[in-house]
């Protein structure tokens, strides 16, 4: 019996999770925690380490408290977190300042100098855009990657910048923490945009460090995603109620790992994940990019293969915001007028029944109401940090009803949308697999599939397919499984969803009008902002 614990890092909570694996994979115990992400003038976006540690900290040991094992008898320790931070600490692995999140947008400047500037080709400077093509097979052209934040840092904090000895993601910050060890997996690595992916070559690319300011000596040693990183040191250990020596596995970001924990590992393979982002992945043999729609092929959990992904900042994040300001204002959300709890999973479950009761009567389309899901700019198939949500078509009989049913189309529109830039490129499934918290209702889940085309499958727990991924990759490297690829067999598919054709005329009418809204608007986005 195999017993691996796995922390599920999100934007604004974590989840510990922790499997049994016997002749297939059981979670048996999951506990979570929550933690701020803090908006700053210019764009910024910041968490803080401690209270990482600290929601780590307490779901552990509420977690070990009601286990059906001892914490000497847990084979290993892995991640699923969210990506493209900026953590810089020092040589004792403490932060130099507080994390910027995959957020951030203060590097602006920072990117117009680097990459926006001279001879441009699809709005990038010719000379680095072709060079970072030719070495990594993609390029940092939005003002969210990591390396603009990491210059901004170097622009704004000299000091804290003098004293940053590491430049890691967010696992990686956790895991140097756990067990004195500076790493980032290959997926964190590539997600830097200097890290060379040409075979004999594969590694940190000087020429790039060199194009764009970067010193090297802030770059860890890179390791696989089924790698063991270290061991748990004996005092963090204790603040975690686990046992010293205990394996810490390298993990995976979430865009690696969620697809592995949802069963797509295989050539071809195309999963969507719709969670506080959301996005369109599917595994190829080869690198490809699309700069125009801001699609590449990344580094993911498996060696030799790749996800061509397809990013939007806000998908789940945009039915928070429905929960917030247009159900939550009223109590007809819960059918009662009963008091609203404060579990933040109670309102979740009542959130997914009210779309099942009340979106499934409205008609598909929504009354003709058109929704942009663009809450915090975008980053596919455009890129535009001042994009912003918008309804279009409201009408004296428009109600809240076809308003809400109206986001989630609008999300479903916009998941559509890379889906078909994803198909210029490449070949993507007929059958899609669909992960994320918001896979849990079976309303969306039809609409994705109607709008799509596609038929669309949920897998058991969507909502823990990250954990689920983490726990698999470290069963790899312990060898009680054989390899990513064979976790396709492991995998359960609960329920699948058919388009059904009578919809697809209303569907494709508002896909077309969807697809021109930020074109024909982004003057006066630019504006507003």
């Amino acid at each position: 019996m195999t017993y691996i614990l796995a922390y599920d890092i999100g934007s604004t909570s974590l989840k510990t999770c922790l499997f049994r694996i016997d002749q297939g994979i059981e979670m048996i115990g999951s506990t979570s925690g929550e933690y701020g992400l803090y908006t700053l003038p210019g764009g910024g976006a910041e968490q803080h380490m401690e209270e990482w540690w600290d929601a780590m900290r307490r779901s552990t040991k509420q977690l070990m408290e009601h286990a059906p094992v001892e914490a000497g008898e847990i084979n290993g320790i892995s991640f699923c977190s969210q990506m493209q931070g900026l953590v810089l600490v020092d040589e004792q692995g403490d932060p130099v300042r507080h994390p910027m999140s995959y957020m951030d947008q203060r590097g602006k400047e920072e990117m117009k100098q680097g990459i926006a500037s001279g001879f441009r080709i699809a709005g990038m400077n010719a000379y680095r855009l072709l060079t970072s093509l030719r070495i990594t097979g993609a390029v940092s052209g939005s003002v969210k990657d990591p390396l603009w934040k990491y210059l901004w840092v170097r622009n704004h904090e000299p000091r804290a910048f003098e004293q940053a000895r590491w430049w890691l993601d967010v696992k990686e910050a956790l895991i140097v923490r756990m067990t004195g060890e500076a790493v980032m997996t290959e997926d964190s690595a590539y997600a830097t945009m200097l890290y060379d992916t040409r075979g004999e070559r594969r590694g940190w690319s000087e020429r790039l460090t060199r194009m764009f300011g970067v010193e090297m000596r802030h770059l860890p040693n890179v390791i696989r995603t089924t790698d063991v990183a270290g061991y748990l040191r004996q005092e963090r250990a204790e603040e975690l109620g686990l046992a010293p020596g205990t394996p810490v596995f390298g993990g995976g970001g979430d865009a690696s790992l969620i697809g592995v924990g949802a069963g797509s590992v295989r050539t071809g393979d195309t999963h969507i994940y719709c969670g506080t982002s959301g996005w369109v992945s599917t595994i190829v043999g080869k690198q490809t990019v699309d700069t125009g729609a801001m699609i590449a092929s990344i580094i993911g959990a498996q060696e030799g293969k790749f996800n061509y992904f397809a990013e939007m900042e806000t998908a789940g994040k945009c039915l928070d915001w429905v929960r917030e300001h247009l159900a939550l204002d009223e109590i007809g959300i819960y059918l009662q007028k009963q008091p609203v709890t404060e579990d933040p999973e109670q309102i979740y479950h009542s959130l997914q029944e009210y779309l099942s009761e009340v979106i499934g009567r409205a008609q598909p389309g929504a009354g003709g109401v058109i929704f942009t899901p663009w809450l915090h700019g975008n980053r596919c198939p455009f890129e535009d940090p001042n994009a912003a949500g918008m309804f279009f078509g409201l009408r004296l009989d428009t109600g809240k009803t076809e308003m809400i049913r109206a986001v989630t189309e609008g999300i479903c529109y916009h998941l559509c949308w890379m889906l078909e830039c994803q198909d210029k490129k490449i070949r993507t499934s007929q059958t899609i697999r669909f992960c994320g918290g918001v896979a849990n209702s079976p309303v969306i889940a039809q609409i994705l599939a109607d709008i799509t085309g596609r038929t669309i499958e949920v897998v058991e727990s969507p909502q823990n397919a990250g954990a689920l991924g983490a726990a698999l990759t470290a069963a790899v490297g312990l060898g009680k499984v054989r390899d990513i690829e064979s976790i396709a067999d492991v995998i359960r598919v609960k329920t699948a969803f058919a388009p059904r054709p009578e919809h697809a005329p209303v569907y494709r009418k508002n896909y077309e009008v969807f697809k021109k809204l930020h074109r024909q608007n982004r003057k006066l986005l630019a504006e507003m902002a």
